[in-house]
């Protein structure tokens, strides 16, 4: 599955991506905020591709996700190394998709938690 532009320039890695789980990794450095700590809008990229992928995963056939709400809740500080996204849908249906994600330090420990919904359209013509 292909990451979009700008995760690609946040360095976002596909690690496993199924309907069920999806796990993306990110490095700390390049997105970090004045203070040297992750930038919380990068925790939310990260978890909006982590949601829009498995949303687009389970989606039923000529649908794709379209974010509509995304929230997310930072737990902790991380000034270095990679974290790791892993998401699982709370609700997969013929028009809305809702992920949750949780993004952890390389010790584990929770940094972030987040929830999309994404909702599932038609291509227009």
């Amino acid at each position: 599955m292909p990451i979009d532009a700008l995760g690609q320039r946040m360095g976002v890695r596909v690690v496993e991506a199924t309907a069920e789980r999806v796990v993306m990794t990110m490095p700390v450095e390049g997105n970090t905020q004045p203070y040297g700590l992750l930038h919380g809008g990068a925790s939310c990229v990260l978890a909006e591709a982590v949601g829009s992928v498995g949303a687009a995963l389970g989606a039923p056939p000529g649908r794709y996700p379209v974010g509509v709400d995304i929230n997310a809740t930072h737990h902790r500080g991380v000034r270095e190394g990679v974290v790791t996204a892993t998401g699982t849908p709370l609700h997969s249906g013929r028009t809305t998709a809702t992920w949750a994600v949780s993004i952890r330090d390389e010790q584990g420990r929770l940094v972030c938690s987040a929830r999309l919904t994404c909702a599932l359209v038609e291509p227009r013509a």
